[in-house]
């Protein structure tokens, strides 16, 4: 063989496996901050914060019961919001919201980021009732379903509308053949709807340097009718996003087709100016440690085995994390509090007290417990931890289980900011989940966490990438190690195979 043809070959081998392999690394990314819902000069009680999350938890004890090509890559929202509970200007609201776009053309919505819901619903523009301003200083959208070039309503025939698993009322009107969804929350308010189809857009990064618009349809609720505080105008949205467990959430809809993996990640940013990153894909932060997720459960349950003060195993009652269809331990970004059921709330409340009795001064406000501190809360309050199952242990820091609730007599108070559970259910809310990257793996059932700071950029472990900087948010940094290891791969065995041809 002529050795000019065998070059010739040899170059044209390498340049279609470098291409094939750049090409497999394209991977979606988008950045959806998630935003401050609530002004900062706003403080509220910690009466008032119950109140939403009593609302919230309601929520969650009833709601118990087309055509793509493989991406592949990750899709990542940065976020907006506080997990500081003291700002919040509304027991209703939420901490967290971000931004999607739905249609053709498309239209942006400001949304909950709420990981305790399965489905992404936005207000319908044939909504009569629901709000048309926002307290929160954004402007409203309402999904025009007749003006989208690529929207179809769900029949009542079709599956996923009588499938096993719909984790919302459905309810088909005979008048259009309309497949139609209601939420009924306990607090009285609710929202009802029809379940759309329509296109979902992100970006996708091809190779190192190129970006691209892509897209994916994705099942929704366009919600015609609201009650009860969703239709308050002080702290509206546009809608909710759901990352719950259910095929219905955009999460297991991507996956389920390759468009995005099967995995998602958070950091919420605990400081006073809020925000984070929310990520279709897997964050990479050193020291992740997992806990396997409870089977068979409608939320992120996790076995939660005993607390540890100060380094002492606390004597709870092995009830109190018992794991049960009314019992458990879920990790939920819709709660702004942390919850523990009274058999552990009790021996918490009382080690932490007994821990500073000597360095302190205890004081009740408005009926919660508080302590006056006349120095840092961290020399003086003693480190918590939450131990799970798989040995996997989250360490809190005293900012992380109190509150600043301001001065008196020239003092700092501090509060607990740990809650008596209502119902049966230990709830991980947002005071125990800030500063810190969690990831729910779905493809092997379990949950990772590792402290962080929020307001650095964040390792996605993609096979490629571009670093992507939204201004006042974290900047997402892809890894390229898996797309550098499988890119040498390639050239490597094209090499080899040319190398053969020419012996021969």
């Amino acid at each position: 063989m002529p050795i000019f043809h065998s070059l010739t070959l040899m170059l044209l081998a390498v340049a279609v496996a470098f291409a094939a392999a750049i090409t497999a690394f394209a991977s979606p990314l988008k950045i959806f901050p998630l935003q401050r819902a609530f002004p900062l000069d706003e403080p509220v009680e910690l009466s008032e914060l119950r109140a939403r999350d009593s609302v919230r938890h309601a929520r969650i004890l009833l709601n118990r019961g087309g055509r793509q090509s493989s991406i592949g890559g990750v899709v990542n929202f940065p976020v907006q919001g506080s997990s500081d509970p003291f700002l919040v200007g509304s027991k209703t609201t939420m901490l967290y919201f971000t931004k999607v776009k739905l249609g053709s053309p498309p239209t942006e919505f400001n949304v909950q980021i709420d990981t305790g819901s399965d489905i992404l619903w936005v207000t319908c523009g044939s909504c009569s009732n629901c709000p048309r301003s926002s307290g929160l200083g954004i402007e409203l959208h309402f999904f025009d379903a007749p003006g989208s070039l690529t929207a179809s309503s769900l029949t009542c025939s079709d599956p996923i509308c009588s499938s096993a698993f719909q984790t919302t009322a459905a309810q088909c009107s005979e008048n259009n053949n309309q497949c139609g969804y209601s939420f009924r929350y306990g607090d009285g308010s609710g929202t009802s709807g029809y379940y759309m189809s329509d296109t979902f857009y992100f970006d996708a990064v091809l190779g190192v340097s190129l970006v691209a618009n892509s897209s994916a349809p994705i099942v929704f609720g366009c919600s015609t009718y609201q009650s009860g505080d969703l239709t308050k105008s002080d702290k509206a949205v546009d809608g909710i996003f759901g990352f719950g467990r259910g095929k219905l959430s955009v999460v297991s809809q991507l996956s389920s087709r390759g468009i995005t993996p099967p995995v998602f990640s958070h950091c919420l940013k605990g400081d006073g100016s809020g925000g984070g990153v929310f990520v279709l894909g897997e964050i990479l932060v050193p020291g992740m440690v997992y806990s396997p997720l409870v089977p068979s459960q409608s939320h992120y349950n996790l076995n939660l085995l005993s607390i540890s003060v100060n380094g002492e195993m606390l004597p709870i009652d092995a009830v109190a994390f018992e794991t049960s269809n009314t019992r458990g331990t879920i990790v939920d970004t819709g709660t702004t509090l942390t919850y523990l059921v009274k058999e552990a709330y009790d021996p918490f409340l009382s080690a932490i007290s007994s821990s500073v009795s000597q360095l302190v001064t205890p004081i009740m406000s408005n009926g919660e417990q508080c302590y006056l501190v006349s120095t840092s809360i961290n020399n003086m309050f003693p480190p918590v931890s939450l131990n799970f199952a798989g040995g996997a242990s989250m360490m809190l820091r005293p900012q992380d289980y109190l509150f600043h609730y301001g001065f008196y007599d020239g003092a700092s108070m501090w509060c607990i900011g740990f809650s008596q559970a209502l119902e049966e259910q230990n709830i991980l809310g947002d005071l125990v989940l800030k500063d810190k990257v969690f990831v729910y793996d779905l493809a092997r059932q379990r949950i990772g966490w590792a402290e962080y700071d929020c307001s650095m950029s964040v390792n996605v472990s993609v096979t490629s990438g571009k670093d992507i900087v939204n201004s006042g948010q974290p900047c997402l940094m892809i890894s390229r190690k898996d797309m550098l290891l499988k890119l040498f791969s390639s050239v490597l065995l094209a090499l080899l195979l040319c190398t053969f041809f020419t012996l021969t």
